[in-house]
């Protein structure tokens, strides 16, 4: 029983990464896309600079399916015999997700206002798109660190 418990629980860390990444994704290009849709209704000419801006909050929710991925490959749910934790274990590979799943979530969602702020300064300097995607990148540098971090510790665990 304490073993299935264990299991259930890197279970639910991977999941907590793909779902968080993907909820910060999700209210991030919101965002975005909220105010980009509102420059477009006055200049369609602008969709190809405003784009990006838009799609940058989405790359959080692929770094926590990577991370999610990865946890529920070292426990064997992918094409293996499903490993059998302790509960010790199950803990250790549950918040070695949890890097990923709240890197992603908290910048996706800042990364999603940093792009809004883009979008609004390409609305009156169509010109400047690049300078915007750079503070928007500069956010997402810490859903990197994060995916870097769950890749680590999941890579060194020994069961």
């Amino acid at each position: 029983m304490v073993e299935s418990f264990g299991l259930a629980i890197a279970i639910a860390g991977g999941a907590l990464a793909a779902i968080l990444g993907g909820v910060g994704s999700a209210i991030g290009i919101g965002y975005a896309a909220q105010a980009a849709n509102g420059v477009l209704s006055e200049d369609p000419e602008k969709f190809g600079s405003l784009l990006i801006l838009v799609a940058l909050p989405g790359t959080q929710g692929v770094y926590g399916f990577i991370g999610a991925f990865m946890v529920l490959q070292k426990i064997g749910l992918f094409g293996g015999e499903m490993m059998t934790l302790t509960l010790q274990q199950g803990l250790q590979v549950f918040f070695a997700a949890m890097p990923v799943a709240i890197a992603c979530l908290v910048s996706a969602i800042w990364q999603g206002k940093v792009c809004t702020a883009g979008v609004e300064m390409v609305a009156k300097r169509p010109t400047e798109a690049a300078k915007a995607m750079i503070y928007g990148i500069l956010v997402e540098f810490y859903a990197v660190l994060g995916l870097i971090v769950t890749i680590l510790a999941v890579v060194q665990m020994q069961f």
